[in-house]
């Protein structure tokens, strides 16, 4: 749970005023995630939408890029959430002092439990975001590729070993291989880079076979390897409650993938450093909230270690039959 911005019936009635919404219907907090203050709104006119205050750990420079991006997906018939604009045809504003945007609300639900059911529909759709992203040129440096990994573990070096003894050396010795073992000239384009399960809904069709319905939280995406963003899913999606690696999830992942887009030789070459190097990026990013985050601090920290597990395993895959293919 994270800490919300408050923001006044009358401040909200004031900024609903440059909209042809209608009038406000309802209003309320969403209790979920920790990059961005997120409330569900109901107007007379266009129903269910979602608005977003951005908070301080989003650069605001970046923010016309991500909903550009996703105003061109939402054109190629990706459902994603669509920014809504004002009657000056601006999207972006400001609210309670903060950037905001009022987006589109997406029917489904986020599994809490990833079944196997979940993964083809799930790389379907990730391998459909190459061909929908391609027309859009603006590109934008990954922050959170290896380039950020290094600086990251430093500013964790002082309180790491406190999450586990002997943690920050442990880091040093998977970097340094990471990065020695790192790709050069993969193909590339615009990906979401954080498609974990709270951030895909679905919805079950007959005899309960599950269907993407849509894809959110894209402040994270970023143009970089595409075979990176399926790194993420297999970290993301293919590990039990216990930490146990499911290949059979995996086999269903990547199956369904290579389906709609091939991977090259040399991308399936690369695929366990690429996990090595998501596992990394997640776990750098986690043990950074756990040991800066301030006490009492109404934001709930997830487990570093939990990607150190997945680390290791990635780690000793020494091709891609770890992964079931």
């Amino acid at each position: 749970m994270a800490v919300y911005t408050e923001v006044s019936d009358e401040a909200l009635r004031a900024f609903l005023a440059d909209y042809d919404l209608g009038e406000l219907l309802a209003f309320r907090g969403i209790a979920e995630g920790v990059e961005n203050s997120n409330f569900a709104l109901k107007t007379s006119e266009g129903g269910d939408f979602v608005l977003t205050l951005y908070e301080k750990r989003v650069d605001p420079a970046e923010l016309p890029w991500f909903l550009g991006l996703m105003r061109h997906l939402a054109a190629q018939g990706v459902s994603c959430p669509l920014p809504v604009a004002g009657r000056d045809g601006i999207a972006l504003r400001e609210l309670a002092g903060r950037p905001a945007a009022i987006c589109t609300f997406l029917p489904g639900v986020w599994p809490r439990r990833v079944r196997q059911e979940h993964c083809a529909p799930l790389a379907a759709a990730l391998a459909a975001l190459r061909g929908t992203g391609e027309g859009f040129r603006a590109e934008r440096p990954n922050g959170l590729g290896p380039r950020a990994w290094a600086p990251l573990l430093e500013r964790c070096r002082a309180g790491g070993d406190a999450v586990q003894p002997g943690l920050v050396a442990e880091l040093e010795g998977h970097l340094e291989g990471i990065l020695r073992d790192w790709p050069r000239g993969l193909p590339r384009g615009h990906i979401h880079a954080d498609l974990f399960p709270d951030n895909v809904f679905f919805l079950e069709e007959e005899r309960g076979t599950p269907r993407v319905s849509g894809l959110i939280d894209f402040y994270f995406a970023c143009t970089d390897y595409l075979a990176y963003d399926l790194a993420v899913c297999l970290n993301a999606w293919c590990f039990e409650p216990d930490l146990a690696f499911n290949v059979t999830k995996a086999r269903a992942l990547l199956g369904a993938y290579q389906a709609m887009r091939p991977l090259s030789a040399a991308e399936l070459e690369a695929l366990p450093v690429l996990c090595r190097g998501a596992a990394i990026r997640f776990l750098l990013t986690r043990l950074y909230d756990w040991t800066h985050t301030p006490p009492g601090a109404l934001v709930t920290r997830k487990d570093p270690l939990e990607y150190l597990r997945r680390l290791r395993f990635h780690a000793a895959a020494r091709d891609v039959g770890a992964y079931g293919l």
